[in-house]
């Protein structure tokens, strides 16, 4: 459905641009038109890290601001040129654990607690690379992770990186499921069940696909068969703008509505399919999708929206949820580099 902006223009990106009206085009992925056989080919086979901004090309620098780095301050190929997969999540200290744990898991040498955040200069995101694996933070809600993944795009791109695979690990409330089940979502819905992003562009509202890789996530429900005990689906994730309000909590400092109505609101939620919500899987598929890099999300939920709002298992069953997405991402990552050792599964 189209979108009325501020303007009352109605503007879509979704496929290829095409010889529509004024204000209206497609584009939600890379206009092919647009680039050389080369690009294509490599896109085709989604090795390269793109981006859709002529503007850069005629940059003498580029400062990515919030992660510390630049074109002219590092050298971003010999930095991170052999990254093959990307994990970001909303935690710095639940960041820096996954790369310790990572460490570990593809058994490195040195010590895992000297890795160092490469992100240090600034206290925005942390972030640690771990052989072929990048681990970054990327805080709470759509703004926060939005900044993170324009300059950890524009990072990969400048690093000519390939074959990347991105993958967001995190939390979130279940619906209609059992707390520490873990949801790979299929695609990422907005607070009106919608398959959707909303960007507001200068005075335009633009509309992009929030449809994740639907090979990877069956990729990854196959890799959660091989741990013992892990309760795993796939499922629409719904992505809403903030924690309370947004998603029909009853305990914020504000609230409008019933109980009643909130859980009309959430069975309609599950039985339009959705199984989990959070703040920030529309914007990262939609970014994913439209820079040709493959992406998965997963999550773990902390508790049954159905049954409650607030958040009341014990720290240390908290933490063993947290770590449930860290240990699928950790087997399906070794899977990928030929390390993983059936005989040692989890």
């Amino acid at each position: 459905m189209p979108t009325e902006s501020r303007a009352g223009q109605w503007h879509y990106e979704v496929e290829v641009t095409l010889g529509l009206s004024q204000g209206l085009r497609v584009t939600s992925q890379p206009d092919l038109n647009s680039l050389n056989c080369a690009e294509r080919d490599s896109w085709g086979r989604n090795e390269l890290v793109y981006v859709k901004n002529p503007h850069l090309d005629s940059m003498d620098e580029d400062i990515l601001y919030h992660l510390d780095l630049g074109t002219k301050t590092h050298n971003l190929p010999a930095m991170f040129g052999d990254i093959k997969f990307v994990c970001v999540g909303g935690s710095p200290n639940r960041m820096k654990t996954f790369a310790q744990f990572m460490h570990k898991e593809l058994g490195l040498e040195g010590d895992e607690k000297d890795l160092k955040d490469i992100c240090a200069g600034t206290d925005r995101y942390c972030m640690y690379k771990v052989g072929p694996v990048l681990s970054i933070s990327h805080g709470m809600g759509i703004p926060s992770i939005s900044i993170m993944l324009h300059e950890l795009i524009k990072l990969l791109h400048h690093a000519k990186c390939r074959d990347v695979t991105i993958i967001r690990i995190g939390t979130s409330g279940g619906l209609g499921i059992e707390p520490g089940s873990v949801v790979i979502t299929d695609t990422a819905v907005d607070s009106f069940f919608k398959p959707q992003f909303e960007q507001v562009i200068l005075d335009r509202v633009v509309v992009r696909s929030t449809e994740l890789d639907k090979d990877l996530a069956e990729e990854l429900l196959e890799c959660s068969k091989e741990i013992k005990d892990f309760p795993t689906l796939i499922g629409h994730t719904m992505c809403t703008y903030d924690f309370y309000e947004g998603q029909g909590r009853l305990d914020g400092a504000l609230c409008s509505f019933s109980n009643e109505r909130k859980l009309e609101y959430l069975k309609r939620a599950y039985n339009a399919g959705i199984r989990n919500i959070e703040m920030e899987s529309t914007v990262f598929a939609a970014m994913c999708r439209l820079c040709g890099l493959k992406a998965a999300v997963v999550c773990v939920t902390l508790l049954n929206r159905l049954h409650g709002d607030q958040i009341q298992a014990s720290h240390e069953v908290l933490l063993e949820y947290q770590q449930q997405p860290q240990k699928l991402i950790s087997l399906f990552i070794k899977k990928r580099l030929g390390l993983w050792n059936p005989e040692g599964s989890v």
